[in-house]
């Protein structure tokens, strides 16, 4: 992109401010997870009943969530699923396997304030107190084994220095991810964590983008400053994360808006996870690097050791 060919912005110059504004959208989630209790667990890891109705006209979720909530099922969930007239409804009560008591009660009520023949149920699933706490632990468990691959292998890409700065900046998105997924109230299901995933990956690929310039140009410009190198580093990348950010941005937000109910939430954490990553991998992970060099002592050269000496004069 022309606008940033030759960008000579100071973005270690501002990171204290960054260090700000991460602090506060930490501390804002974690806020916002202790207010509510903890995370918004779906039926896929608490266990309940789902059902996908389809109504022949255009039906308000309030009525639908009103009829439900007066006949005694409160602890439900009722969202639009594609239109205006289809819903999925979910509800903590759990259907047993032989036992239709709990869909013969929704019939009865949908009946009484619908109508019999102004309705269908697509379909009914029901997912059990056990097996929703195994896919919880799988889901986690799927987290942890992404990340701790991907650090492998930047310990095999990089030095440890570098692989210590992603660590803290992963550590970082992940942290506002679920902040921001507390605070929106969006449900933690399988596609939930799919895009958590996605965002660790997404957020580690930019961040190998910056840290692969940074160890060009360690090498190519031995006369300037750490601190210099790391800025001329993140401009010079910054075409590429702005391009690469907002085609991706651009695309999750059609989704978002035209996809329909059914992803909106993934999109959105997606969305969430993009906007992270790109503010990470320029003022959190290079101002970890830059923390991290500054401490650590045995440098492998004497051109290394001029640079973190000249690092820390610079702060």
């Amino acid at each position: 992109m022309r606008l940033f060919a030759k960008a000579q912005y100071k973005f270690l110059e501002q990171r204290r401010k960054a260090y700000v504004v991460s602090a506060v959208l930490i501390a804002l989630g974690l806020l916002s997870i202790a207010l509510h209790g903890g995370l918004n667990y779906g039926v896929d890891f608490t266990g309940g009943t789902l059902f996908q109705v389809r109504f022949e006209d255009d039906v308000e979720a309030s009525d639908l969530r009103s009829a439900l909530g007066a006949a005694g099922l409160t602890n439900l969930q009722v969202q639009n699923f594609g239109g205006a007239s289809e819903f999925l409804i979910r509800m903590a009560e759990f259907l047993e396997g032989g036992d239709r008591e709990l869909a013969q009660q929704v019939d009865r009520i949908l009946d009484d304030r619908f109508g019999a023949d102004s309705y269908t149920v697509v379909r009914t699933e029901a997912v059990g107190p056990r097996v929703g706490e195994e896919l919880r632990q799988r889901a986690v468990g799927a987290v942890l084994i992404a990340f701790v691959l991907s650090l492998i292998y930047l310990g095999f890409r990089f030095e440890w220095r570098f692989g210590l700065a992603a660590i803290v900046a992963t550590i970082h998105d992940i942290m506002i991810a679920f902040g921001v997924i507390s605070i929106l109230n969006i449900e933690i299901s399988l596609p939930t964590v799919a895009a958590i995933l996605t965002i660790i990956g997404y957020s580690l690929n930019d961040t190998i983008v910056i840290f692969d310039r940074i160890r060009e140009n360690l090498k190519k410009h031995r006369r300037l400053k750490y601190v210099e190198i790391l800025n001329v580093s993140i401009n010079e990348t910054l075409p590429r994360t702005v391009m690469t950010s907002g085609t991706t941005f651009a695309v999750l937000l059609a989704l978002a808006v035209f996809g329909g109910a059914v992803i909106r939430e993934f999109t959105v954490v997606l969305m969430v996870g993009v906007i992270i990553g790109t503010y990470s991998s320029i003022f959190v992970a290079s101002p970890a690097l830059l923390e991290v060099e500054r401490r650590s002592g045995g440098m492998r050269s004497k051109t290394d050791r001029r640079k973190v000496a000249a690092a820390r004069a610079d702060v």
